[in-house]
């Protein structure tokens, strides 16, 4: 009965952890406390971190910060994008962090657990507080040994290390011997280094025009192409007439040689002309501003060059002055040797009305009839001869008429 008991008891006991084990996939097992670990306190925060690749890391694997624990991860979930995942940790309170702090999955051995192991960067900011996330570029992992194990045997077993002692093989045979060489060669590479350096601002802006070229180019692609179509057509009349393009350079040739010979020919006496001329050119530079000034005349000769603008082909403009101020005109008719006016009522020099003759002196006397003097037959004139005839009639009037 007792050992029925027993039997009973086992397989109550497989059927429970098999019924642990099929809901969640062992997490019952994974949610389970396990005896040692990170002392938590008494004041836990949590705070996630997302990995592009976790690895084989579980729950309740170590949180660490410089190798030591200070916490457990409580569980992973796959991130929307399925691309990444979130490790969701429980980190004790004592411990501070920076809130730009980095997280990364390392491996305690070669053949140890895996563990996220938290540390500041550079230039910390601010504080990790309950509920942060690490975003995924500022999360990391080592290479894992099975990674560096295939590199190491793609390297050994594909040939690299006999390629890269080729390789060094054949430096050191064009190496030895060129040192002086080699080492002009890596002066001139730095000093053409140093030059282009010194254009960068050249060189990129010769880079620039090349783009916008290049996209000018690519907006004329159909201009272009028709003009190399179109350019058959051309060529192959250039072919047809190769030979009387051959003919025209060769004729060009002759034509060449002969010119060359003719100067050389005449070289002497080109020189004695040329120093014939000399005297001539010496006397037109004498001339200076004159020279023009003798050309201007030169073509309305013998008139002056004002000419130009009264005569007009088969006729010629008029310019005439009229003036009308009356001072003027009385000293002029005093200073002339024509007989003046006897306005009616005088008689003689130096009575009222009579206008002196050269200082003094008598001039004859031409009397004029008493009483208005007549009046001419004006015709019709224009507004300008109007106003002209209104003026000379205004000034002349009176003295002719006898002072009215």
């Amino acid at each position: 009965m007792r050992r029925q008991r027993q039997k009973i008891a086992g397989v109550m006991a497989g059927v429970l952890v098999l019924a642990g084990c099929s809901d969640g996939g062992f997490s019952g097992l994974y949610n389970t406390p396990l005896p040692g670990g990170a002392d938590l306190g008494d004041h836990p925060y949590r705070i996630s971190a997302q990995f592009s690749d976790v690895l084989d890391l579980v729950p309740q694997a170590s949180v660490k910060v410089n190798d030591v624990p200070v916490g457990r991860v409580e569980n992973i979930d796959l991130a929307p994008d399925t691309r990444s995942a979130w490790v969701n940790m429980v980190v004790n309170g004592d411990i501070a962090l920076p809130a730009n702090a980095l997280a990364e999955l390392r491996q305690s051995s070669l053949l140890g657990e895996k563990f996220v192991d938290l540390h500041a960067p550079e230039k910390p900011q601010g504080t990790l507080a309950e509920g942060a996330k690490i975003p995924l570029d500022r999360t990391n992992r080592n290479p894992e040994v099975e990674e560096v194990l295939g590199a190491l045997s793609l390297l050994l077993n594909g040939g690299g290390v006999e390629q890269i002692q080729k390789i060094s093989h054949e430096l050191n045979e064009a190496l030895t011997g060129n040192e002086a060489e080699v080492r002009g060669l890596l002066s001139q590479v730095d000093k053409l280094a140093t030059e282009l350096d010194g254009h960068k601002g050249e060189i990129l802006r010769a880079i620039d025009g090349i783009d916008k070229l290049s996209k000018t180019l690519v907006g004329q692609t159909q201009n272009i192409t028709n003009a190399l179509d179109n350019l058959s057509p051309g060529l192959k009349v250039v072919t047809e007439q190769r030979d009387q393009l051959v003919g025209m350079l060769q004729s060009l040739n002759t034509l060449s040689g002969v010119a060359t010979e003719t100067i050389n020919a005449s070289k002497d006496s080109l020189v004695a002309n040329l120093r014939a001329l000399q005297p001539t050119l010496k006397k037109l530079t004498e001339a200076g501003q004159d020279l023009p000034t003798a050309l201007r005349i030169l073509l309305t000769y013998p008139f002056p060059d004002y000419a130009g603008n009264v005569i007009k082909g088969d006729y010629a403009n008029v310019e005439a002055k009229i003036d009308l101020n009356l001072d003027t005109f009385l000293e002029n008719m005093n200073n002339s040797s024509q007989p003046i006016i006897q306005l009616p009522g005088t008689q003689g020099t130096g009575t009222p009305g009579a206008i002196p003759f050269n200082n003094g002196t008598a001039p004859p006397v031409l009397p004029l009839p008493s009483g208005d003097l007549p009046q001419a037959p004006q015709a019709p004139q224009s507004s300008q001869g109007d106003v002209l005839g209104g003026v000379l009639g205004g000034i002349l009037g009176p003295i002719l008429g006898g002072g009215r």
